[in-house]
């Protein structure tokens, strides 16, 4: 298929908005920085959601001519999702519980069907722990099914609704539940008894997510939050009750974030302390829960560990993942109580430079390992069969496939069962769910991802690529595209990372990066990617340093001093995929939402030239102003990611080098799309409304949407999320000069 490449933007219906400018001083470190847009930071004012309005209406006027695109789009990820579907049941306690979406609905509805009880004599029973088979009728309900909640009915009346946390007692008879309508990530928490099908008085307000019950059902533990929405403090409630509810634990550094859960075994309450670097876990008998909680390991600045409860030969143990001088983490096996004074730990996974060891989950019968090596997700499985010894455990790894596969293990709440529910996927295949019995080693796959419409994976192709930057080291790349439609990659001859044949047409591509907190962008199959691939748009992911893909040290080398690393890799892999022939400048779209934001506009600083378009999701573009402000939310905690340029001026210095917003100048940039909400309190909308006003005085084209009813991952509900994606991919489509390809 031949293409023209991207065309000029369209002429300009209207006038963009342009901010006022109102001088705003800010000394540090002896450097004097007068920004005249901070005054956008009054999210109260009348004048600031003004302009804000007014850049929402000049974008859909930018963005009009788009809408039968957009409209096209809508249609083709609704003609391949199944909008009627049940999800796999999970067993918990006496009950199988479920999701099932129907047409229609924006909400999962969240069900749930008995089990059938299990005999103390065979408890390993695998009929029992199966769980019940699809329905040939997805629209009918389950024989027996209880609506539990409905996402739909609480969401009446509210243009946001996210669920934050859903929590049952062991019995089945009461359910939490808390829920968000702002998009603030603070939450109401109640209490339903689900016999009655009544709420009960119990209410309480401005909760973090991760609330859950004792396992005697007769408390909830909850945490709130600071003035800067840090998780602070952990609470008792008693059910029912009318007396105040009992702090348990306050975490007073503000560089630390707290957590609370229960262990899978139900034997223990877990309350974690932790910041970027350091961690600290405490610990509590589930059977006395109004007792006091005993620290695990007292925190050591650099040290970071997690804790797991396992029983091996009859004795309780933490598993500890830990990075105490080993980089790459390992995990030790120690007794719990007295005993742990008295035996050494002993190394249950030992530590192997450039392998992540991310966790260990424990079960009854076996124990699952997550870990990382050459970019890509492992699980592997050691079976506790009687008279073995932690000395003794051997892991073998789950093998699901060839390629670019991730894997790995979720929907497992119970101790005793006998099989591990884990899932795979790749770019081009959708995600298959399965039971693994344990002692057999079978498979038994319950679903496969339905996509409709006659979906072949054979139609597609991925490959993992490499770019070198520019102190050498290389760069993974991965890249998907749909065959016949790539001529430069069909071209290329295989996966092998060769590059392309540079006498062959490049190929229109969009480049996604993040690059921060040590997070992995695994590979995962998409249906609104679908819409790009089926009209010859390359998807690539640039595995830059900042992230996890590659172990700790990949992580290390992009950020804090290092952060520009990030910046250069994602430089480096564009020019990779120019050079290689596989796309070119005017045909190349980089995509990056949050801390890759930050990436977004430190790239359209670097390298304008390499972009026909950057689109910028919720982007963390003003870092030095937010970082400075440890009033703001999440401050202090990011000190460890980014540095502390309030107390340092070489980071201060360092941070103002690379800012987005700081050093936009005068140059040619590529077309700009800045996606922000409102009541995002992870990245405050005010940065991309700065960085969009900075940009316009350079002349850049670039457009502003700021959703008013939404937090940080955007809008609510499937078919609002499925408008929004389109929304971006039709302004994609546009920048590639594809916007009238038919599929």
């Amino acid at each position: 298929m031949t293409e023209t490449p991207a065309q000029p933007a369209p002429s300009i219906p209207a006038a963009p908005p342009v901010a006022k400018r109102v001088p705003h001083r800010r000394e540090h470190h002896g450097d004097v920085v007068i920004d005249p847009y901070e005054w956008l930071r009054d999210k109260q004012s009348e004048e600031v959601l003004q302009h804000l309005r007014a850049e929402n209406a000049y974008a859909d006027a930018r963005m009009a001519h788009l809408q039968p695109l957009r409209e096209r789009i809508v249609a083709e990820i609704k003609g391949r999702v199944r909008e009627t579907d049940m999800g796999i049941p999970v067993r918990e306690g006496d009950w199988w519980y479920y999701g099932r979406t129907v047409e229609g609905l924006q909400y999962a509805i969240q069900c749930r069907v008995p089990a059938a009880p299990i005999d103390p004599a065979n408890p390993a029973d695998p009929a029992v722990w199966t769980p019940p088979p699809p329905l040939d009728d997805p629209a009918q309900p389950r024989e027996g099914e209880q609506v539990i909640l409905d996402a739909n009915v609480e969401a009446e009346g509210h243009e946001f609704f996210s669920l934050g946390s859903l929590d049952l007692t062991p019995d089945g008879r009461f359910m939490l539940y808390a829920t968000d309508v702002e998009g603030d990530e603070r939450y109401t928490l109640r209490i339903r008894d689900l016999v009655t099908g009544e709420n009960l008085p119990d209410v309480i307000d401005e909760t973090a997510a991760g609330a859950f019950f004792s396992p005697d059902g007769r408390f909830v533990f909850y945490c709130t939050v600071d003035d800067s929405w840090r998780p602070d403090t952990v609470w008792r409630h008693e059910v029912g009750g009318t007396g105040d509810d009992v702090q348990v634990f306050h975490e007073p550094n503000e560089a630390f974030w707290v957590g609370a859960g229960l262990t899978r075994s139900m034997r223990f309450l877990l309350i974690e302390s932790s910041s970027s670097i350091t961690s600290e876990v405490r610990y509590l008998d589930a059977h006395d829960p109004e007792g006091e909680f005993t620290v695990v390991r007292p925190r050591v600045e650099g040290v970071e560990y997690d804790v797991e409860h396992a029983v091996i030969d009859g004795r309780d143990l933490w598993l500890i993942t830990h990075n105490d001088a080993a980089p790459d983490f390992q995990i030790d096996a120690v007794p719990i109580g007295a005993d742990a004074a008295l035996e050494p730990p002993v190394t249950l996974v030992p530590h192997v430079a450039g392998r992540r060891v991310e966790g260990v989950d424990a079960f009854e019968r076996f124990l699952v390992l997550d870990t990382r090596r050459e970019g890509l997700p492992r699980t592997a499985i050691a079976r506790l069969a009687p008279g073995i010894r932690e000395h003794d455990l051997t892991f073998t790894e789950l093998q699901v496939g060839e390629g670019l596969i991730s894997i790995g293990a979720s929907g497992n709440p119970e101790w005793r069962q006998p099989m591990l529910r884990v899932g795979w996927t790749s770019f081009i295949e959708p995600a298959t769910v399965a039971n693994h019995v344990v002692e057999t080693g079978e498979f038994i796959v319950l679903k496969r991802q339905p996509v409709l419409g006659g979906y072949d994976p054979a139609d597609y192709a991925e490959r993992r690529d490499w770019a070198v930057a520019d102190d050498g080291t290389r760069i993974p790349l991965s890249l998907v595209w749909k065959r016949g439609l790539a001529p430069a990659l069909d071209g290329a001859g295989g996966g092998d990372g060769g590059g392309a044949s540079a006498s062959l047409e490049p190929s229109p591509l969009l480049l996604y990066g993040y690059g921060s907190y040590e997070a992995s962008m695994d590979p995962g199959f998409s249906i609104p990617r679908l819409s790009l691939l089926d009209r010859g748009v390359v998807f690539a992911i640039a595995h830059v340093r900042g992230g996890g893909e590659l172990g700790r040290a990949w992580y290390e080398q992009g950020k804090l001093a290092r952060k520009t690393n990030t910046f250069t890799d994602f430089v480096a892999s564009a020019r990779h995929l120019v050079e290689a022939g596989i796309t070119a400048p005017d045909r190349l779209v980089a995509e990056g939402g949050s801390a890759g934001g930050l990436l977004m506009g430190a790239v359209a600083n670097l390298a304008p030239e390499l972009f026909a378009g950057i689109l910028a999701d919720v982007p963390f573009v003003d870092p030095l102003t937010s970082i400075l402000m440890p009033e703001l939310p999440l401050t202090v905690i990011e000190w460890d990611e980014w540095g502390d340029p309030l107390h340092d001026a070489e980071v201060y210095a360092y941070i103002k080098g690379y800012a987005p917003y700081e050093n936009v100048r005068e140059q040619p940039y590529p077309r700009i799309l800045a996606v922000t909400s409102l009541n995002d309190t992870r990245v405050l909308y005010v940065e991309p409304a700065k960085w969009v006003a900075r940009l316009r005085e350079v002349g850049a084209d670039v457009l502003l949407r700021c959703e008013m009813e939404a937090g940080h991952g955007g809008v609510s509900g499937r078919y609002s999320a499925w408008n929004q994606r389109a929304i971006e991919l039709a302004w994609m489509l546009d920048v590639l000069g594809r916007a009238d390809t038919a599929p």
